[in-house]
């Protein structure tokens, strides 16, 4: 026992004691520096990476290669953690618990053979339809369901006459493929074309193709009462025998799930009064070095930002004005006055999360500031924390970014003890929703049966000392012998690739039916509805289709393949990012 007041010293005729003594303060030491830098990794990634947040970090503000066109992958949204990994029958059976889908059993037989064997007295081949005949709807429902067996029907608005055209009906509804992953809603409308038999029985002569039925397009009802039409849209859908209580809990997720195919209201919110917007409580961050990085990098540094305002229980005040990188445009430069909402959906962000429009904000700023004597609280360190922030009590809290590399990039903010407190809400950004109706009108043309293949080759290819097979296990050749494996002959194929060439790929035409994204590129031309309405959301100036919209479309087109081959997963023993890369478990 050593007394009291008496220092304790090493001896050397201790050795024994003196080492174990120097293992000890060499254990304390490495367990004060482990402590000291530790990250845990951030709570709502934690189930889909095992990596840690730096990390993660790491990745998606790096320009390191990835899969598609500039090889730049895209980032995973809110719609993509809803259901990432399961499979299609779980994925049914989440949308089951919220609406069943409508079966042949559900449509009234009796009245529909009805509408099928009237017989008038005097038979007119020629006599116009009753599109609001209730026997003609269950009609046009059994011909929609026998027609696209592989999709689920969820709902169905009531037919629509059609101006100047007697004998056709538009009709709309709600529906889902047969074999998704994910619990998302499509919403098509397309023309019916009624004929009469002999004895003037009626039938179903021909049905049009995707989005033909203009007539029975209706505006989604804003949750807020605005977009106006449809609000007195009747609809057949499935009998509910759940209570109100539960009907209602019901349709609260059924708010939660993206519907590709209503019409779009992505108008920017704007504050009704004076009063109003001088009780409000703001955030904004202003500079920094995000500006012109990766799409990944912008989304890491945004949701960050969303993520302390909902902490602090502030409006987020953002610029939806962004610069697109040099790595997803044709020129190889920065692209700058591209709008958010031609890539995101900004009516589910602005219908959940508490959003104002920067140049709005600082007109209306600039009209009551003084005023109404509303303050502004600077902060000028992310190493301020938000924890520090919750007391604040004025109006605005700006947080200011320098011009050094990487301590002004906005997701430091969220890093080191913030890290567990603020969650990044991936859940309020969804995909642009005119860029997944081009991806639902590709999957609607190829009848949602069709197997996909994504073949990465490019630079990759070209580079033998990373990728030494990559080119041989990616020619027509090979590919004929390790599709002819996996995907039946006759099968549609949707191949996603960054091969300029596409003719590149014409031997397996012999046994394919092949198709590209280029094969679709009516759907934004000149003469599209995505042109119309991003023209128009741009002021009247054109906007390019350019190289992320690409990635993005072709990705979730080869998603939605019944069958899906990667290519370092499933074509080639190659690693994705090169020799020696690929993961141990591999």
């Amino acid at each position: 026992m050593l007394g009291a007041g008496r220092r304790f010293q090493l001896r050397p005729d201790h050795p024994i004691r003196n080492g174990g003594f120097a293992l000890f303060v060499a254990a304390v030491l490495v367990f004060t520096i482990i402590a000291a830098t530790y990250q845990p990794d951030d709570p709502l990634l934690h189930a889909s990476s095992s990596s840690s947040s730096s990390k993660l970090t790491s990745f998606l503000v790096s320009t390191s290669n990835a899969t598609f066109l500039a090889d730049v992958s895209v980032l995973r949204t809110g719609e993509d953690f809803q259901n990432s990994s399961s499979p299609s029958s779980a994925a049914d059976n989440r949308v089951a618990e919220i609406a069943p889908f409508i079966q042949l059993s559900d449509i009234d037989n009796s009245t529909t053979s009805a509408a099928a064997a009237a017989i008038a007295e005097v038979c007119d081949p020629g006599a116009p339809v009753d599109c609001a005949d209730r026997d003609l709807f269950h009609l046009l429902m059994r011909a929609a369901i026998e027609s696209f067996p592989d999709i689920h029907f969820y709902r169905f608005g009531k037919p629509a006459s059609v101006p100047g055209a007697a004998g056709a009906c538009d009709m709309a509804w709600r529906f889902r493929p047969r074999d998704a992953t994910r619990p998302t809603f499509y919403k098509d409308y397309r023309r019916f074309h009624l004929a009469r038999s002999e004895n003037c029985t009626l039938f179903v002569s021909k049905i049009d193709d995707y989005h033909s039925g203009v007539n029975a397009r209706k505006r989604r009802r804003s949750k807020h009462g605005a977009g106006g039409g449809g609000g007195g849209e009747v609809v057949f859908e499935p009998k509910k025998n759940a209570p109100a209580a539960e009907e209602h809990k019901a349709d609260e997720k059924l708010e939660a799930v993206p519907v590709v195919g209503e019409a779009v209201n992505d108008t920017l919110p704007v504050i009704e009064s004076e009063s109003t917007f001088s009780a409000g409580k703001y955030l904004i961050y202003d500079g920094g070095g995000d500006r012109c990085k990766s799409m990944n990098h912008y989304l890491w540094s945004f949701l960050c930002a969303l993520g302390e305002a909902q902490y602090l229980n502030r409006t987020l005040v953002m610029d939806l004005n962004i610069c697109l990188s040099s790595i997803y445009t044709g020129t190889g430069q920065d692209a700058e006055g591209k709008d958010f909402r031609f890539y995101f959906d900004f009516e589910h962000l602005k219908d959940s999360a508490s959003v104002i429009d920067q140049r709005q904000f600082w007109t209306d700023w600039g009209k009551w500031e003084k005023k109404d004597k509303l303050s502004l609280h600077f902060v000028n360190d992310f190493k301020h924390t938000p924890m520090k922030l919750a007391g604040v009590k004025d109006t605005l809290i700006m947080r200011k970014f320098g011009d050094v590399e990487p301590d002004n990039y906005w997701y430091r903010v969220c890093e080191g003890e913030t890290e567990s407190v603020i969650q990044r809400p991936w859940h309020l950004l969804w995909k642009s929703r005119r860029l997944m109706e081009i991806v639902s009108a590709v999957s609607s043309r190829l009848s949602w049966d069709f197997d996909s293949v994504h073949i990465v080759r490019g630079d990759k290819a070209r580079n033998p000392e990373l990728w030494p097979n990559l080119a041989r296990d990616t020619s027509p050749d090979a590919l004929l012998a390790t599709l002819g494996d996996k995907i039946d002959n006759g099968r549609r194929l949707y191949i996603a690739t960054n091969e300029p060439d596409t003719t590149f790929f014409d031997p397996l035409k012999d046994k394919y039916m092949t198709c590209f994204l280029n094969d679709f590129r009516d759907l934004w031309n000149e003469t599209s509805e995505w042109y119309t309405e991003t023209k128009e959301l741009n002021g009247g100036i054109p906007v390019e289709f350019d190289g992320y919209m690409r990635v993005e479309v072709d990705t979730e087109v080869f998603l939605r393949g019944k069958k899906q081959l990667e290519t370092f997963n499933d074509l080639t023993s190659d690693c994705k990012d090169g020799v020696n890369s690929c993961p141990a478990s591999s």
